[in-house]
């Protein structure tokens, strides 16, 4: 029986298998993406999520109920602010990234959609808002990184590129069995708020989740995108 969250995905359509296929995450994995400029104008806008990411999951564990839901989300805040914005800086680092270029880069505009999205889902004081947001934000990611480790153990596939950190790493923060047990963990919390709205007959809030969960997956393929675009 399909969840409340596998419902939401297959509204998303064909936009949900650009994203998981994208140029992007195929010539990250090949470590043929272009590094001065594709993976930089990439990873100089990511990290500005970060702050509003943390912002959202904090927001979702305030919301949540019990200890046992608290937990899950406070370990990958820890992981957020710790190995993952590590990473930020050393790759900075390596692809020479300066202090003074990070400050003065401007925001994209999907950078700036993507940060009011998080910021306004966590104002809402709906966890079911919160949740769809940050499900399609990892579960997309997770869903990418399978695809590119899936396709090396096929016969003749494409193999993934381990020589460089600023690649491959950011393939390991995205999958093996701890993200994905906390995709795992924001699914349930979302299929269970969906359950309940379903049961409540909350049919504006349903809604009001559904187009969360969807401009999500529209910004996410503009942010693969605009890795592309020329300055």
């Amino acid at each position: 029986m399909a969840t409340y969250t596998d419902e939401l995905r297959a509204k998303a359509g064909d936009q949900w298998n650009r994203i998981v296929h994208h140029k992007f995450t195929k010539e990250l994995a090949a470590g043929t993406i272009d590094k001065p400029t594709v993976l930089k104008r990439y990873l100089m806008q990511d990290h500005r999520f970060l702050d509003s990411c943390v912002v959202l999951l904090a927001s979702i564990v305030a919301k949540v109920t019990t200890l046992e839901d608290r937990i899950p989300g406070c370990q990958w805040l820890a992981v957020a602010t710790g190995p993952e914005n590590t990473y930020f800086e050393r790759s900075f680092e390596v692809l020479g990234v300066t202090a003074e270029e990070r400050s003065s880069s401007p925001d994209a505009d999907v950078t700036v959609k993507f940060c009011k999205l998080m910021i306004d889902a966590a104002e809402s004081g709906n966890l079911e808002e919160m949740l769809a947001v940050l499900v399609v934000c990892e579960w997309s990611y997770m869903s990418w990184g399978q695809a590119v480790l899936s396709a090396e153990q096929e016969e003749g596939g494409p193999k993934v590129a381990r020589e460089k950190f600023e690649t491959y790493e950011w393939i390991q923060l995205h999958s093996g069995p701890g993200f994905e047990n906390f995709v795992d963990y924001l699914r349930k919390l979302l299929d269970r708020e969906g359950d309940k709205l379903k049961a409540g007959s909350c049919q504006e809030r349903l809604e009001a989740c559904e187009r969360r969960f969807l401009e999500t997956v529209e910004l996410e393929e503009q942010f693969f995108d605009y890795a592309y675009q020329q300055d």
